[in-house]
């Protein structure tokens, strides 16, 4: 406990870049992932396909993997001038968009087909349809599991760690060369308990409010 307590701004240092990065990257991914599920129950061959093709490579390449491509590719193709921490965001704001899409999905479906029979019978166009009537309900039911996706979020932003990006993580091998290191995994893990529980209260109350204005 002494050690943490001695090295309180090494870890709220590391909380404070886990906690932008998982900010930053949780709003790329809750935008994209909505669009992305627009796409995917588009009638339109051309925004459906490359939509679902986007969502399962994203589900089926490491994360680590699309950070090497990400980190080390960008300046590849001449994209300069951005940091760590920028490509941190947009390895893991494009990962957990897939996620979060096939979960904003799964609600759509979960919206009866009457709905949005009505809606087109009052003149609804599908954008219009989707916006109006399809999401709003479809949000509401999938707060659970969004909540799992964006936690499971903050935990992958350790792998950020590896790419130079001074996160949480990253204290254990600051503190390494003075033999603490097993002292600093438990102060992480600790420090990741309390995000990740405010985390899932915070959702809970939210999940709680939805279903009652329902």
């Amino acid at each position: 406990m002494n050690v943490i307590i001695d090295n309180a701004d090494l870890f709220w240092a590391g909380m404070k870049t886990t906690l932008t990065l998982t900010a930053a990257s949780a709003a790329l991914a809750l935008v994209l992932g909505v669009l992305l599920a627009a796409c995917r129950v588009s009638p339109v061959p051309s925004l459906r396909i490359p939509a679902a093709g986007f969502v399962n490579l994203m589900q089926n390449l490491p994360l680590t993997v699309l950070f090497f491509l990400i980190v080390f590719g960008a300046p590849k193709v001449d994209i300069r001038g951005t940091s760590y921490w920028t490509r941190a965001v947009l390895a893991l704001g494009l990962y957990t968009a897939a996620f979060v899409c096939e979960v904003v999905r799964s609600g759509i479906n979960t919206v009866p087909a009457g709905q949005a029979e009505a809606a087109r019978a009052i003149g609804l166009g599908f954008t219009q349809n989707l916006r109006l009537v399809i999401l709003p309900q479809a949000l509401r039911s999938v707060v659970g599991p969004m909540a799992s996706t964006l936690i499971a979020l903050t935990k992958n932003t350790s792998v950020a760690v590896g790419f130079s990006v001074l996160e949480l993580t990253s204290v254990v091998s600051r503190l390494n060369e003075g033999g603490k290191a097993v002292p600093a995994l438990f102060g992480v893990a600790l420090c990741y308990l309390v995000l990740i529980l405010a985390m899932s209260w915070a959702f809970e109350l939210l999940e709680r409010r939805v279903a009652f204005a329902r």
